[in-house]
C-alpha cells in the first residue's frame, strides 16, 4: 500500500467514528428506543454504537501503524468508561463530560512536566517536528493553556446549551480549534526548528 493510501486510511480510521457518530445522531436524535423495558433516547443508542466502532477503528489503526500513542490509548479507555456509564445509567451527561476529563488529564500532565522543566509534548510529537528545547517549552505552555481552555469550554457548552449544539461542537468545534491553534504556532516552528545536522546529532548515540 502506498504512503498516500496509508495516510488516507489513517485519517478515515481516526475521524470516521466521530463523523459516523454525528450522522447517526442527526438521524436518531428524536427517536426513543425500548430495550428490556427501558426507554433510551437516540443519543444514548448512538453512544452505545460509537464505543465498539471506535475500538474497532483504533485496533485497525494499531495494525496499520504498528503503535498507538499514549493519548490514543487514554482516549480509548475514557470513551469506554464514560460512554459505558452513559449507557448503563441511561444518562448522557457522562459521555458529555468525557472531553473535559481528557483535556484536563492531558493539560495536567503537560503542566506537571513544565514544573519539572520538561516538555512531555516533545515525547509525543518530536518525530513530527524537531524543535530546540526552548521551542518545545514554549509550545508546551501554549498547548497546556489550550487543553485547559477547551476543558472549560466543553463544560460551559454541555451544561448551558442543547445536546445538538454540543454534538456540533464536539464534531467540528474541537477539531477546528486545535487545527487553528497549531496554524498560529508557525512562528515557533520557524524560529526554533532544528536543521538536519542538529537532528542527526541529537539522534546519534553517545
Amino acid at each position: 500500500m502506498s504512503q498516500k493510501s496509508n495516510a488516507t486510511l489513517k485519517a478515515v480510521l481516526e475521524y470516521g467514528p466521530l463523523v459516523a457518530f454525528f450522522v447517526a445522531y442527526l438521524k436518531l436524535k428524536d427517536e426513543v428506543f425500548t430495550f428490556a423495558g427501558t426507554e433510551y433516547q437516540g443519543f444514548i443508542v448512538v453512544t452505545a454504537g460509537f464505543i465498539p466502532l471506535f475500538l474497532i477503528a483504533t485496533g485497525l489503526l494499531w495494525k496499520l501503524t504498528g503503535h498507538l500513542s499514549r493519548m490514543q490509548v487514554v482516549t480509548a479507555v475514557l470513551i469506554v468508561v464514560f460512554g459505558g456509564l452513559s449507557v448503563w445509567f441511561n444518562d448522557e451527561r457522562f459521555f458529555k463530560m468525557k472531553p473535559t476529563l481528557i483535556y484536563l488529564l492531558f493539560g495536567g500532565a503537560l503542566g506537571l512536566g513544565l514544573l519539572r522543566g520538561q516538555s512531555y509534548l516533545k515525547v509525543v510529537m518530536e518525530g513530527l517536528m524537531p524543535l530546540q528545547h526552548e521551542g518545545w517549552m514554549m509550545l508546551t505552555r501554549r498547548v497546556t493553556g489550550l487543553f485547559l481552555g477547551l476543558a472549560v469550554l466543553n463544560e460551559v457548552i454541555w451544561r448551558l446549551m442543547e445536546t445538538e449544539t454540543w454534538v456540533y461542537f464536539k464534531t467540528f468545534g474541537l477539531p477546528a480549534a486545535i487545527f487553528i491553534f497549531f496554524m498560529f504556532q508557525t512562528g515557533i516552528f520557524k524560529k526554533y526548528a532544528l536543521d538536519e545536522e542538529s537532528v542527526a546529532s541529537e539522534q546519534k548515540p553517545e
